[in-house]
C-alpha cells in the first residue's frame, strides 16, 4: 500500500485529495483566476511550483556556502542551477511567526504575534487574511495545491483553511515518500506543492535533554520519540574513530564568535534565562559539548538534505524540472554555538539569516549568488511565487518578487533596508550595518558593522563617532514601525537625537 493511501485511512490526518479538491473548487464557484502577470506561461503549459521548507537551518548550513563541516549535495545542486540569495531574513526568527508570514505575506506584528505563543488572548487569524493566504491564491488561479509536513501556525490557520489539500503530516522520510509519489502521478492541472521538513530542528533537544539530565528531571518527551532517535544518530562519532581523533580531525571547531560580546544587550541575557535549558548550557557546557552540538547540527542538516534530494530527483525523473519553479527556504536559523547560544529567537545573524534559493530553468541565472540585495523570506515569498506563476498577488502586501534579481536584473528601486521582528526587539539591516533595538534593559541599542565585524562582537551604539549612523538607523526603524503600525514596537522606539 502506498504511503499516501495509508495516510488517507488515518482520521483527521489525511482527507481524500480528489474529493477535497472538488469541494474547494465548487466552493470557489466563479472566482476569478488571478490576472496574468509578466512572464506568465501559456494556459496549456502553466508552471508548477515546488516550495521546500526546512526548519532551523541558518544560511551557512550548506556546503555550497563554503562550510567544510557538512555535505549538502541536493541543496548545492539546486544552488548551482538556480540563484542563491545571501542576504535573506525571516520576518521573525522563530517558527510560528515566521511560518505565518511566509504563508500570508504579512508581518506577525499585524496580529500582535511576538513568538510561538501565537496571537495574544487566544485570537485567531481573520478570515479575510486566510482567504488571501498562499493556497487560496493559487487555487483560485486554477492550481492543484497540496501541503505536506510541519505547519506550526497561529489559531485558525490549518492546511485546509489556507487553501491546501493535505499530503501527509509526516515531517521526515514519510514526507519525502509522499512527495515522490505525488510527482510520479499525472496531473490535469498545474500544481503548487509545499514540502515542509522538520530538520535540522531536532538539534533543539540536545540542550533540553542536557539540562533535564543535570537536574534529574524528565525531558519534554519520552526518549524513544523520533526527535531523540534522530538526535542520537546525529551525535554518534564516525565508526572506528576514537574520541581524541574525533575532536582532532572530525568535529567542527568552536566558531570565532563563540564568546559572549562584552556589550551584549541585557535583554538578550534575560531572554536566555526565560528558558532554563538555554541558561544552563550557556553557563555550563564545555568546549567539547558545544563542538558536539555543532557536529550533530551538521548531521541533521545532511539528513534533511538527503530527503530534499529524493524530492528533487523525483522531479527530474518525472521530466518536470523545466516546467517547475523550485524555491528553498528555512523558517529561521540556529545560533550554532555563537555567543555560547543554541536555539533561535535572538537577532544575531546565525538565528536570523536563512538560505533562500530560487530555480526556474531557462529563466533564472544558473549559479548566481546574490550577495547584495536584502530579501524578506516572509514578505517576498508569496509575491515571488505569484510572479513566476503568472498570478496577481493579493493587494496590500509589503513584499515584492525577487524574480528580477533571480534573472540577473537589479531594479533601481530595490529596498535599501529590511526590518525583522523578534520576541524581544526589532532589527533593521542595511547594506553595511545592522541596528537592533531591544524592548528593555541596559544597552537597549546595538549597532554592528557587519563588513568589519561579521561575528557581531563589537557594539558601536555608544561610540560618539558612530552617532550619525546610529541616528540614520533609528530613523529607518521608526519609519518602518510608523508605516506598518507595529503596535508592539511603538512603545519602546528610540527617535533620532
Amino acid at each position: 500500500m502506498s504511503h499516501r493511501s495509508h495516510e488517507s485511512k488515518s482520521p483527521g490526518q489525511r482527507l481524500n485529495r480528489r474529493r477535497f479538491l472538488g469541494a474547494m473548487a465548487a466552493g470557489a464557484g466563479a472566482a476569478a483566476a488571478g490576472r496574468i502577470a509578466r512572464g506568465a506561461e501559456n494556459a496549456g503549459n502553466r508552471l508548477n511550483v515546488l516550495l521546500v521548507i526546512s526548519d532551523q537551518q541558518h544560511a551557512g548550513m550548506m556546503s555550497c556556502t563554503g562550510n567544510p563541516h557538512l555535505k549538502t549535495p541536493a541543496l548545492d545542486r539546486l544552488a548551482e542551477t538556480g540563484v542563491r540569495f545571501e542576504r535573506a531574513y525571516p520576518s521573525n526568527p522563530v517558527c510560528l511567526p515566521s511560518r505565518f508570514s511566509m504563508m500570508t505575506g504579512h508581518m506577525p506584528s499585524e496580529l500582535g504575534i511576538r513568538e510561538n505563543a501565537g496571537i495574544p488572548s487566544g485570537g485567531q487569524v481573520p478570515e479575510a487574511m486566510l482567504q488571501q493566504a498562499m493556497g487560496h491564491v493559487f487555487r483560485r488561479a486554477g492550481y492543484e495545491t497540496l501541503y505536506g509536513g510541519k505547519t506550526h501556525w497561529p489559531r485558525g490557520m490549518k492546511v485546509d483553511t489556507i487553501g491546501f489539500a493535505p499530503l501527509t503530516p509526516d515531517q521526515r522520510d514519510g514526507l519525502a515518500d509522499a512527495c515522490v509519489e505525488f510527482l510520479r502521478e499525472k496531473h490535469e492541472k498545474p500544481w503548487l506543492l509545499v514540502a515542509s521538513f522538520i530538520n535540522p530542528h531536532d538539534i533543539c533537544y540536545m540542550a533540553i535533554d542536557a539540562h533535564a539530565q543535570a537536574n534529574r528531571e524528565a525531558a519534554f518527551a519520552p526518549k524513544n520519540t523520533a526527535e531523540r532517535q534522530r538526535l542520537a544518530e546525529a551525535l554518534r562519532m564516525p565508526a572506528g574513530v576514537a574520541e581524541q581523533e574525533f575532536f582532532a580531525k572530525h568535529c567542527p571547531p568552536l566558531p570565532a564568535n563563540h564568546e559572549i560580546p562584552p556589550l551584549e544587550p541585557e535583554c538578550v541575557a534575560k531572554l536566555v534565562t526565560m528558558r532554563a535549558f538555554r541558561a544552563y548550557v550557556r553557563q555550563h557546557w564545555s568546549a567539547q559539548d558545544w563542538r558536539r552540538h555543532r557536529w550533530a547540527y551538521c548531521r541533521l542538516t545532511e539528513r534533511v538534505d538527503g530527503q530534499i534530494g529524493r524530492v528533487l530527483d523525483a522531479l527530474r525523473d518525472a521530466g518536470l524540472e523545466n516546467d517547475t519553479l523550485v524555491v528553498f527556504v528555512s523558517d529561521h536559523g540556529d545560533m550554532d554555538a555563537s555567543h555560547r547560544m543554541e536555539h533561535k529567537t535572538v537577532l544575531y545573524e546565525e538565528a536570523c539569516r536563512v538560505p533562500f534559493i530560487v530555480r526556474r530553468p531557462g529563466v533564472t541565472k544558473a549559479g548566481l549568488v546574490d550577495r547584495t540585495h536584502l530579501v524578506s523570506a516572509g514578505l517576498d515569498l508569496l509575491p515571488t511565487l505569484c510572479d513566476f506563476a503568472g498570478i496577481e498577488p493579493p493587494a496590500g502586501l509589503r513584499g515584492r518578487s525577487v524574480r528580477p534579481l533571480a534573472e540577473g536584473v537589479a531594479p533601481d528601486d530595490w529596498r535599501d533596508d529590511l526590518a525583522v521582528e523578534s520576541q524581544i526587539g526589532r532589527m533593521v539591516r542595511t547594506g553595511r550595518y545592522k541596528y537592533n533595538l531591544y524592548e528593555d534593559g541596559a544597552r537597549r541599542e546595538q549597532l554592528i558593522d557587519l563588513n568589519g565585524d561579521p561575528g557581531e562582537m563589537d557594539n558601536l551604539a555608544e561610540r560618539p563617532e558612530c552617532k550619525a549612523v546610529l541616528n540614520d538607523h533609528r530613523r529607518r526603524l521608526c519609519r518602518w514601525v510608523d508605516e506598518t503600525g507595529d503596535p508592539v514596537a511603538k512603545p519602546y522606539l528610540v527617535r533620532p537625537s
